[in-house]
């Protein structure tokens, strides 16, 4: 069975995609900041492991370069490779206009969703290029990644437009190599990161839980088909999207009819 690295993994998305490749019989390495997350993501997902799979926590600041060659090292001491190497560590400030961001703000979430994404993929890249078989890179796009703007996040925003960037310069570099290298979009999860914070910005906020009540989805919805997809793709290149406008389209058209609530099984 494969092994997959994913970065960010305490929680959220990754913690979901996790959860999936565990589910699958495959072995996954769960990254976070700190130790106390990881330890806390390896206890959520205790009853997830098959028999086939293992799951190990690695703690990592992807804005470190020799903490991402650790998290590498010591993935490949653990299962011998890596498989998969997901790149979904990201960052969004509070729901606030570029000109009452902190500064701190910007260092951090740039450092994360666009450094950590380049470091990240470099060190897998080299790692993989070592590999008999080879391996697999994905990275995580988000809300600006197809140029679309919002007030509000834009300093987001324009991190996910550059991850585009670079993924599909990288997917260029890569051609003809062991190394496969694509794009997950994830579309809107309900997640703390996916819904920002709009605790002060209480009109805003309403508009947004609308909006999200029409296109949002549930992290078991996304996460289970992007790892179904991952696992069953063979192309280099690959953009693996949850929404597509297609499915977009078809929510709008019905949502003068039919209510969605996201955080149902079933969606309705």
């Amino acid at each position: 069975m494969a092994a997959a690295v994913i970065t960010g993994s305490t929680r959220g998305i990754g913690l979901g995609l996790a959860r999936e490749f565990l589910r699958r019989g495959h072995s996954v390495v769960v990254s976070g900041r700190s130790q106390t997350a990881v330890d806390k993501a390896l206890s959520a997902l205790a009853g997830d492991i098959s028999s086939e799979a293992m799951a190990v926590g690695i703690p990592c600041d992807v804005c470190d370069l020799a903490k991402v060659q650790s998290l590498w090292d010591k993935a490949v001491d653990e299962f011998g490779q890596v498989d998969y190497w997901i790149n979904n560590a990201g960052l969004i400030h509070g729901y606030k206009n570029i000109i009452d961001l902190p500064p701190d703000d910007f260092s951090r979430v740039i450092q994360t969703n666009i450094t950590g994404v380049i470091q990240c993929t470099q060190v897998a890249t080299v790692g993989m290029s070592n590999q008999d078989t080879g391996g697999w890179i994905y990275n995580m796009e988000g809300f600006g990644s197809d140029g679309m703007t919002r007030p509000g996040i834009t300093l987001y925003g324009t991190t996910k437009r550059a991850v585009t960037y670079f993924t599909a310069s990288a997917i260029k570099e890569a051609k003809g190599t062991n190394v496969k290298i694509g794009f997950l979009n994830p579309g809107i999860v309900m997640t703390d990161l996916g819904m920002g914070d709009t605790k002060d910005l209480p009109k805003e906020g309403r508009r947004k839980k609308k909006f999200l009540m029409l296109i949002g989805d549930t992290v078991e919805d996304v996460t289970s088909f992007l790892v179904t997809r991952i696992l069953s793709n063979t192309e280099h290149g690959k953009r693996i999207a949850w929404m597509t406008t297609l499915k977009l389209l078809g929510r709008v058209l019905i949502s003068p009819f039919v209510k969605r609530d996201p955080m149902t099984p079933a969606g309705y």
